[in-house]
């Protein structure tokens, strides 16, 4: 906003604001009050550094801002623990067995699947991670976004595929090693797209049966991939972020004290425990 144009801030409009949010929409229905709280938080924080900058100390009385809050007991509301519906354990390893390895493409959808639950990590960290960034002797996992990795914030993090089963690191393993054998290099992906098979003369397409260098462009193909294997397996579908609440589920019983439970916390890229 244009200093010239921004006015004076007042209670009346950020209660007019708080008025106009309500009555959004998204898909059809209101925002709920989740979202309509962070919209107002970030707001908050907004102003609250606009009120120091030159030019707006004037404009901008710092208890004005605090129109822009929820009511204590909307904030409560807003904020309080929503529990997660993860997949247990023994649902990953009948998902991961139930692949009958006849190709490269098996092999890496188990792959992948096992990674997501040890890693804990992303789909979007999932979808571009280069294969120099896992160490396979240490069995950590460098998200770093300057090799291209797509973390939240753009954050760098060290992550360590968790022992939960020595089954489902083998699987990541023996990916590893095949992919190197066909002589993937370190900028390649670890988990790279299917081969496209136009046919003979490029008159149809053939179900794909190998992996090219490529990484994907988007994470709808991983969550297609959870999708497919589950409904072969005859199993319910759990999306890709879900094994993430599964690692820490897991890992936070294993924990039996402070120092490992803020390991647990940075491993999974958080900056503070009570996240």
């Amino acid at each position: 906003t244009k200093q010239a144009d921004f006015g004076k801030f007042s209670a009346e409009k950020a209660i007019e604001f708080k008025k106009w949010l309500q009555k959004r929409e998204h898909l059809g229905q209101p925002l709920s009050l989740s979202t309509y709280y962070n919209y107002l938080r970030h707001l908050t924080k907004f102003f609250t550094w606009l009120s120091g900058e030159p030019g707006y100390k004037s404009k901008i009385i710092p208890d004005k801002i605090a129109y822009l809050r929820l009511s204590r007991k909307e904030e409560r509301i807003a904020t309080q623990y929503t529990p997660r519906n993860f997949p247990p354990l023994e649902y990953v390893r009948k998902l991961t067995d139930s692949i009958k390895i006849d190709c490269e493409i098996d092999q890496r959808d188990r792959a992948l699947i096992a990674f997501a639950l040890l890693s804990g990590a992303r789909d979007k960290a999932l979808a571009t991670l280069p294969l120099g960034c896992f160490d396979e002797d240490t069995l950590i996992i460098n998200q770093n976004p300057r090799a291209g990795v797509e973390t939240k914030f753009a954050k760098l993090i060290p992550t360590t595929l968790l022992p939960f089963n020595k089954e489902l690191i083998g699987y990541v393993l023996q990916w590893v090693q095949h992919l190197k054998s066909k002589g993937f290099g370190s900028q390649d992906p670890l988990f790279p797209r299917s081969k496209v098979d136009q046919g003979e003369n490029n008159l149809s397409f053939e179900p794909a049966r190998e992996v090219e260098a490529v990484f994907w462009k988007t994470t709808g193909r991983v969550r297609e991939i959870f999708k497919k294997r589950a409904q072969e397996a005859g199993l319910p579908y759990f999306p890709p972020h879900t094994f993430r609440h599964t690692a820490f589920d897991l890992a936070k019983k294993a924990c039996k004290n402070m120092e490992q439970f803020s390991a647990i916390s940075q491993n999974l890229g958080h900056k503070y425990v009570a996240t």
